[in-house]
């Protein structure tokens, strides 16, 4: 990995730092995350420079100093940009075991990616993507109720004031407009709703002028909204009979495969105007894409938008950022520290997520292979 491309990165992120030793240790935290093997703690990170001395003040440097995370998230976002051709905000689920009680979040939860329950904290994650590379700019961090109404518990973890408990889909939908609205240009925002409620994501993204594609389960029951179509005079139907009653409006659709190295493939798909079962509260102008990557099949992935233009098939590859997204996530993010903060503090939490994040950044960046590590989903924490 270019050394230029790592200290580019930190002049650009630690800047708004007033203190010397504040960016020598953003630095030092950020080299250790790319170079450390096994988990990035500061107790490891301070082993593997060398210095075990220093372990007491980079975790002080991350749980209990003053910077904030923000400023740091928005440089990030604004160096990829500059770097990148970014094309849309992909909200990932990330699921993070931990067998104790005291970190900030933890509960008894579902991790969709796994179709299993786990304990441990969930997060969703912003990523900024292109077909080439992605990388994360922003988090949330799912709190659960215990975790707002009791006081003992706020306190220990420094839980602000203003955070309040919030569903998946709802963390999910928070963190895509936070993102949207600090950190321009407007782009479309990807959310995988398959075991959320993905009508009650439409409402807030469209009131704030969010274009998205919300991936939905096919049981999710819409409305066809064009007289013209079949279905129409059915109500509410599943969503994936909708697509079998349209079959025969399917067309080809090229694509390539960037995650298995430019591979081109092609797909079936069909786009339908619809609409919600509760249309007096719903917004209109919404479609339902569907994508067929065996015609004699059901559809293989649907997808609510709310954009008609530019189309099925461009709409259809941009759906593909979501394999991006995971593909980095497990070469990359597994091994930059994205799930091996220790701590127990909610403050710690996000200025670890923000740097595991940078140390990501530099990784897809620099166009860098990355030596593997625990690929197992919940490998233990």
């Amino acid at each position: 990995m270019s050394d230029d491309a790592v200290s580019e990165l930190c002049a650009t992120l630690f800047s708004s730092f007033p203190r010397k030793d504040q960016r020598q240790r953003g630095a030092q935290y950020l080299r250790g995350l790319l170079t450390t093997e096994g988990r990035k703690t500061a107790r490891n990170i301070a082993a593997h420079l060398g210095a075990p001395a220093t372990e007491q003040t980079l975790h002080h440097f991350i749980a209990d100093s003053t910077w904030s995370w923000r400023p740091l998230r928005a440089a990030l976002a604004a160096h990829l940009e500059r770097k990148t051709a970014a094309q849309a905000w992909v909200v990932r689920q990330m699921s993070i075991p931990k067998t104790g009680e005291h970190s900030v979040g933890v509960d008894r939860g579902f991790a969709p990616h796994l179709r299993q329950s786990f304990r441990g904290q969930q997060a969703y994650g912003v990523w900024l993507a292109s077909q080439e590379l992605s990388a994360p700019v922003d988090w949330r961090l799912v709190l659960p109720e215990q975790w707002i109404h009791d006081p003992a518990l706020r306190t220990r973890a420094g839980v602000p004031e203003e955070a309040g408990a919030e569903s998946q889909e709802e963390c999910a939908v928070a963190v895509a407009l936070e993102a949207a609205r600090r950190w321009g240009p407007r782009r479309p925002v990807l959310i995988d709703l398959r075991d959320g409620d993905a009508p009650a994501a439409v409402a807030p993204l469209a009131a704030a002028g969010v274009p998205f594609l919300l991936r939905i389960a096919g049981s999710q029951r819409l409305s066809v909204a064009d007289r013209a179509m079949p279905g129409f005079r059915g109500g509410p139907l599943p969503a994936q009979q909708i697509l079998q009653l349209v079959k025969g409006v399917r067309r080809p659709v090229p694509w390539q495969d960037t995650v298995a190295g430019h591979v081109p493939r092609t797909s079936l798909a069909a786009m339908v105007p619809v609409a919600l079962s509760d249309r007096s509260a719903a917004p209109r102008g919404l479609f339902l894409l569907g994508e067929w990557t065996d015609p004699t099949r059901p559809p293989s992935a649907l997808w609510l938008t709310s954009m008609a233009q530019p189309g099925a098939g461009p709409l259809l590859r941009l759906t593909k950022l979501t394999d991006r997204v995971d593909a980095d996530f497990a070469r990359v993010g597994e091994e930059t520290g994205l799930r091996d903060y220790v701590g127990r503090s909610f403050r710690g939490w996000h200025r670890h997520m923000t740097l595991a994040s940078a140390a990501h950044a530099a990784v897809v960046l620099s166009g860098a292979g990355y030596a593997p590590g625990r690929p197992a989903e919940l490998a233990s924490a």
